[in-house]
């Protein structure tokens, strides 16, 4: 396998994301979860998605798995990668944004590394450096009631330059409309001064393909699924990829049993769980109980599976900003955190033991405990249910064929969970 273009993801439904875009543009993708085991075969791409849990753990053992990642991908001859982060740059000023992106330039031997997560299909633009989520800056957005990355700081500028070692730049709107010649002197004059990595201004999707026009000539990029468009669209426009017709995923169906789990606080998540509760059942858990031990995992199942024979299911965790503070106070944030994606966790183990072939998860967090728990090497992705949300088929699954949609928090429309099921045969 030659590879075009490597990724490093730092949360499972963020490389679903990506693969989504990836494959829309034209680039044979695959996701896999983790650095695939030595003499894994895998199916012939341009792309690669390595999908890694590494967003909200210490930025050293973040730093470890992505530079592993790195150099899976660059054995396998990818010229590019690019280090996939969240469109509304989660993270804290301890990382791990910044740290990976430092590890990841000098393992690439780079001068200066672009950085931007604006991807205006999603509502996410950068201008003068701030990171707007619709008409809003970040800091005013939902995201700053984010349960695990509370996101104060619209400007990136500074977020960046508060997690990293080197000095941070910009390269404003103004430039990029000037075109690519403009951004590269741009990155040269930043380069000269000895600046390490620049925000770079998105708003349009031409942005995006001027921005991935430059960045492609590099060897690493930083940034959310928008900067993969703009690389897959210039391998496209340069001729260095041959592009391949989107998949419709026609393989055959799965059937089994359908259910969905929600771990996501998004007001998204939650307006979709309760767009859900008219045309399915629904179960909310009690996460207090979760936290002093009582079983929810069995309640759970006890309701879920006399239900299932019926048609779909949801169980969620999900909780307002305020009862999610309430909850951390009482029992540490870490704690809570980890135990409510644990029970998710097995829910989802015994619900895909009893029947269950379809899985629809929301939540960045939850999504990447079910799949480390069922234990899934990668993914091959399918029709597009949601912008950044596609239909996953699971590869090399211990429970075998399976259909999972793996759904950030704030992704998709209220009937996001109805529009998932309507694509997952």
């Amino acid at each position: 396998m030659s590879l075009a273009l490597g990724c490093v993801a730092d949360d499972y439904t963020g490389a679903s994301d990506l693969a989504n875009t990836l494959t829309k543009a034209g680039l044979r993708t695959i996701q896999t979860i983790g650095v695939p085991e030595e003499g894994r075969a895998l199916p012939e791409a341009d792309a690669v998605v390595v999908a890694l849990k590494s967003r909200s753990i210490p930025a050293d053992q973040a730093v470890a798995r992505s530079r592993e990642a790195e150099a899976w991908l660059r054995a396998r001859g990818a010229a590019h990668v690019m280090f996939k982060v969240c469109s509304t740059f989660d993270s804290t000023d301890a990382g791990n944004i910044g740290p990976v992106m430092d590890a990841l330039r000098a393992e690439a031997g780079e001068t200066i590394a672009l950085v931007t997560p604006a991807f205006p299909e999603t509502g996410r633009s950068v201008y003068q450096g701030n990171l707007f989520v619709g008409a809003v800056p970040l800091n005013e957005s939902p995201l700053k009631d984010h349960p695990l990355n509370p996101m104060h700081d619209s400007n990136l500028v500074r977020v960046l330059a508060r997690q990293s070692k080197t000095q941070i730049g910009l390269v404003d709107l103004a430039t990029v409309t000037r075109g690519a010649d403009a951004v590269r002197a741009r990155l040269a004059e930043l380069a000269g001064n000895s600046v390490g990595a620049a925000i770079i201004d998105a708003v349009f999707d031409r942005d995006l393909e001027t921005i991935g026009l430059v960045a492609a000539e590099h060897r690493l990029s930083v940034g959310a699924s928008g900067i993969g468009l703009g690389l897959a669209r210039a391998l496209v426009s340069t001729g260095k990829v041959k592009p391949a017709a989107a998949s419709s995923d026609q393989s055959a169906a799965v059937g089994g049993q359908v259910a969905c789990l929600a771990g996501s606080c998004s007001q998204a998540t939650l307006k979709q769980i309760e767009s859900a509760e008219s045309v399915m059942p629904v179960l909310r858990l009690d996460t207090d109980r979760i936290l002093t031990g009582v079983n929810e995992v069995q309640r759970a199942l006890d309701w879920a599976k006399p239900r299932l024979a019926q048609g779909p299911v949801l169980i969620a965790s999900s909780a307002t900003p305020a009862d999610v503070a309430a909850l951390q106070a009482r029992h540490g944030r870490d704690a809570a955190g980890h135990a409510i994606e644990q029970t998710m966790a097995d829910i989802a183990e015994n619900l895909v033991k009893s029947g269950v072939r379809r899985l629809i998860v929301a939540g960045g967090e939850t999504s990447g405990a079910v799949v480390d728990r069922l234990k899934i090497p990668g993914f091959l992705v399918g029709a597009e249910i949601a912008a950044g949300v596609p239909v996953l088929r699971a590869v090399g699954a211990a429970a075998g064929d399976m259909l999972l949609a793996l759904k950030s928090g704030n992704f998709g429309g209220p009937a996001f969970f109805s529009d998932a099921m309507r694509l997952m045969r």
